[in-house]
C-alpha cells in the first residue's frame, strides 16, 4: 500500500516549490498574476474620463508643434516639443516641485462665453529653457546655466516677449473647438507668492517635453479643472446640436419632392441616332450633292435615343401629323448604357 501524506506535508512540498523560493506562507505570490493596483482618491474624484484627456492631449499636440516653430526661428536652433503627460492633480502638488525662483506667465483665456468665468491658466518653463532662452537671445550658445537667483527686469523682458508669443498659439490651438483671445495678464518669478490658482484647487496639468538642440528642459500649462469642465460641456453642446438628426417623414418626403421638382425643370438635351457609321476625312471633303453614304445597318433596325449622351431609350421612326417623330419602344437598360457611354 502507496504512503499516505497528511495534508500539511502537501503544504509544506508545495510552500517549497514557491517561485519565490521561500517557506512563509506569508511570502507566497504567483508572480504571473501580479496586477498593478493604483490607489484611487475618494477626496479627489475623476472629473475627466479617458476620451477626455485624449481630446485635450491631441490640442496639446497642435500646440507642441506650433511652439517648436516658433522657438526654431527665434533661436535658430534644432527644437522639438511633444506631450509627454495629461494628468488631474491638486496644483500644490506641481507647484511643490518647482525651484523658489521660475518663469510662470498668467494667461487670460480670453473666452467670450458668459458661462465661463474667469478663464485663466498659467504657463510655465523650466530654468534649463528660460536660461537656455535667456542665454541665445543675448547672443550666446543657448547653453542651459543653473541659476538659483531672481530674474533681472531685463530677463523678464526678454521673456515676456516670448511668453505673449506663447499664449497666442493657444487661441490656434484651440480655435478648432472654441473660440479664444489669450492674453498674457503679468508674469511671477517667485513659485511661492503665484495666487492665481489656489493650492488645494484640482488643474488639468499638460506636460511639454522641448528639446532645444541637445537639451532637454520642459513646459508646464495647467488650466484649473472648474474652466475645462466648461469649456468639455461647451464641446459636449456643440458636438450634440451638428450630429443630432432627427427623422422626420414629413420632411424628408417634402425634401425629395422638392429636388424632384428641381430636377424636372432641368433642361437636357436629347438625341435620336437612327445609324452610326464611321467615313475617312477625305471622303467628306470629297462630298457632292445627291451622294449616298452606306449606313451598314438594315433599315428595320430601331434608333437610339440619346439624353446627354447616354443612351436611354429605343424607337422607331415614323410620321406623326406630316412631321417625321419616332415612337419609343423600349426602356435601355442603365447598365447597357453606362457601358456604351464608357466606351464612346
Amino acid at each position: 500500500m502507496g504512503d499516505l501524506f497528511s495534508q500539511n506535508t502537501i503544504n509544506e512540498a508545495l510552500l517549497k516549490k514557491s517561485p519565490t523560493g521561500n517557506n512563509g506562507p506569508e511570502n507566497y505570490s504567483f508572480r504571473n498574476n501580479e496586477k498593478k493596483i493604483k490607489n484611487y482618491d475618494f477626496k479627489m474624484p475623476q472629473k475627466f474620463t479617458k476620451e477626455d484627456l485624449k481630446l485635450i492631449r491631441d490640442i496639446y499636440e497642435v500646440y507642441a508643434r506650433l511652439v517648436a516653430t516658433y522657438l526654431t526661428s527665434i533661436t535658430r536652433l534644432y527644437c522639438h516639443a511633444s506631450v509627454s503627460n495629461i494628468r488631474e492633480q491638486k496644483y500644490h502638488e506641481f507647484s511643490d516641485t518647482l525651484s523658489e525662483y521660475t518663469i510662470n506667465g498668467i494667461v487670460n483665456l480670453g473666452i467670450d462665453n458668459p458661462d465661463i468665468m474667469d478663464a485663466e491658466c498659467t504657463i510655465q518653463f523650466s530654468n534649463e529653457l528660460t536660461s537656455s532662452l535667456i542665454d541665445r537671445m543675448m547672443g550666446g550658445q543657448g547653453v542651459p546655466l543653473e541659476t538659483q537667483r531672481d530674474f533681472t527686469e531685463i530677463e523678464v523682458a526678454l521673456m515676456k516677449s516670448i511668453l505673449e508669443r506663447f499664449a497666442s498659439h493657444l487661441q490656434e490651438a484651440w480655435s478648432g473647438y472654441i473660440d479664444i483671445s489669450p492674453t498674457l495678464s503679468k508674469i511671477e518669478t517667485n513659485s511661492k507668492l503665484t495666487k492665481s490658482i489656489g493650492p488645494e484647487e484640482v488643474t488639468v496639468t499638460a506636460t511639454l517635453d522641448v528639446i532645444l538642440e541637445k537639451n532637454k528642459s520642459t513646459i508646464t500649462i495647467n488650466i484649473p479643472a472648474v474652466t475645462m469642465e466648461e469649456i468639455m460641456l461647451h464641446f459636449s453642446r456643440r458636438y450634440v446640436r451638428t450630429s443630432k438628426r432627427t427623422v422626420d417623414e414629413v420632411q424628408k418626403n417634402e425634401q425629395r419632392n422638392n429636388i424632384l421638382k428641381g430636377v424636372r425643370n432641368s433642361t437636357l438635351t436629347l438625341n435620336a441616332v437612327l445609324a452610326e457609321t464611321r467615313i475617312d476625312l477625305s471622303d467628306i471633303l470629297s462630298l457632292q450633292v445627291n451622294d449616298i453614304i452606306p449606313l451598314d445597318v438594315p433599315i428595320t433596325q430601331n434608333a437610339i435615343i440619346k439624353i446627354n449622351n447616354v443612351h436611354w431609350f429605343n424607337a422607331k421612326p415614323g410620321v406623326s401629323g406630316n412631321k417625321k417623330a419616332i415612337k419609343i419602344i423600349d426602356v435601355c437598360d442603365s447598365t447597357e448604357g453606362d457601358e456604351e457611354n464608357a466606351e464612346q
